[in-house]
């Protein structure tokens, strides 16, 4: 059997696959705290011994960029290696993928009520397809067609630099330049960033926050999951979380557009991540779609291209499929 994972600097999800069951159903699964511990050992030495399963491999999508089998997590203070992972947890091999590599794994994996679609578009067959998957950081992946299927490439795209493209986030550019030496497009479109938008909007005045809610922000650990459910009820609402949200998603859309250009995504562009199922109502205004088609004389050909969200968890997925079919070639 496999132990499969979706290591992510909030959660990580660890999961037992069958061969027979294929990466959609897994036998037994369980989520953690990624904070809570020192290491990913630590975390599926805990899951294993509640399983008692014969598990032998063993593939991880994790996030930071891996490199000759090691990788440094971006949002955790962890150093995770292929081999001494595998000796740790007494596994045959391991091997480590870039989470967004592994949701865009999942991507031809998944069926079609996996999906939620914000443009219908016109797939082109074999077409390349774009990921972006706003989580706790910003991700970005592609994939081409090869021979006879879909080939995932990582890259840490999230980290360019944040392009403003109105007045409000050239200030909002101004505002975070006052406290990061470099803006990349992960520090105003991701988990991390929600709370500086909601700060920067506060600030910068013209909307309206009620004191009864921001005395639950000021007690709360984390803000963003208030600011995210806040926001999500009332799409078309003045005040400070749904404007916040509506500027993250304009934000979102016009990554995704620069994405879509620069590996011409013709087979479509999938938003992963945990925020998008949580505010489906704000992509579904006109601004994601408008931020995202902005891209001057080539935006009729982004109009037809197709723009999804993933609505299952795709990175686990995606790193069972790439294992469950690597340990069968090998």
């Amino acid at each position: 059997m496999l132990l499969a994972g979706d290591i992510g600097g909030t959660k990580t999800d660890l999961a037992i696959y069958a061969p027979d069951r294929g990466p959609v159903k897994p036998v037994a699964q369980a989520e953690f705290h990624s904070a809570d511990f020192p290491s990913l050992e630590e975390i599926a030495r805990k899951f294993l011994a509640t399983t008692n399963l014969p598990v032998v491999e063993g593939c991880f999508a994790i996030a930071g960029p891996v490199i000759d089998g090691c990788a440094r997590t971006t949002n955790l203070p962890w150093v995770v290696e292929e081999r001494h992972l595998a000796r740790e947890l007494g596994l045959r091999a391991a091997r480590l993928l870039n989470d967004l590599e592994a949701t865009a794994v999942a991507v031809p994996v998944l069926d079609a009520t996996s999906f939620h679609a914000l443009n219908d578009g016109t797939p082109v067959t074999g077409g390349t397809i774009a990921v972006i998957a706003p989580g706790t950081g910003l991700g970005e992946a592609f994939l081409t067609w090869e021979d006879f299927g879909y080939h995932a490439h990582a890259s840490e795209g999230g980290h360019a630099d944040f392009a403003p493209t109105d007045q409000t986030q050239v200030d909002l550019l101004r505002h975070m330049m006052e406290r990061f030496d470099h803006v990349s497009y992960e520090h105003v479109c991701s988990g991390l960033a929600i709370p500086f938008l909601y700060d920067f909007l506060l600030e910068r005045g013209g909307v309206a926050e009620s004191p009864e809610f921001a005395a639950r922000l000021a007690a709360a650990k984390d803000r963003t999951p208030l600011i995210v459910e806040e926001g999500a009820k009332l799409p078309s609402s003045p005040n400070v979380c749904t404007r916040t949200l509506q500027l993250f998603t304009q934000i979102l859309g016009a990554e995704a557009g620069n994405l879509a250009l620069k590996v011409l995504a013709t087979g479509g562009v999938y938003l992963g991540g945990g925020l998008p199922p949580r505010m489906l109502a704000v992509l579904e205004q006109p601004g994601f779609m408008q931020a995202f088609q902005g891209k001057g004389r080539l935006g009729e050909m982004l109009a037809r291209i197709p723009v999804n969200v993933i609505l299952k968890p795709a990175a686990l997925i995606g790193a069972a499929a790439h294992g469950l079919r690597l340990y069968a070639n090998a």
